[in-house]
């Protein structure tokens, strides 16, 4: 069975995985990044933001190359001082 490698980007930071997992299907692949990437989003909603729009990433590859890539920008926009 094929490995695909669940690389994480924050900003500008990319965090290379060098595990992987064994998935026998694109859907199962594609459902892995979706909770990956709301476990960032949840962690990321914690910390202080000045506003910006903070984007995040699950970038999929495999031995060929890249797979699947699943996409989060975070904004807080304050209405009130």
């Amino acid at each position: 069975m094929k490995r695909d490698f669940f690389d994480l980007r924050d900003g500008d930071e990319l965090t290379r995985d060098d595990e992987g997992l064994e998935l026998s299907t694109m859907e199962a692949v594609q459902e892995a990044a979706a909770r990956s990437l709301a476990d960032m989003a949840r962690d990321a909603s914690c910390r202080p933001h000045n506003g910006a729009g903070h984007q995040m990433a699950i970038e999929v590859r495999d031995d060929t190359g890249p797979v699947l890539q699943a996409k989060f920008t975070f904004q807080i926009e304050r209405l009130k001082h």
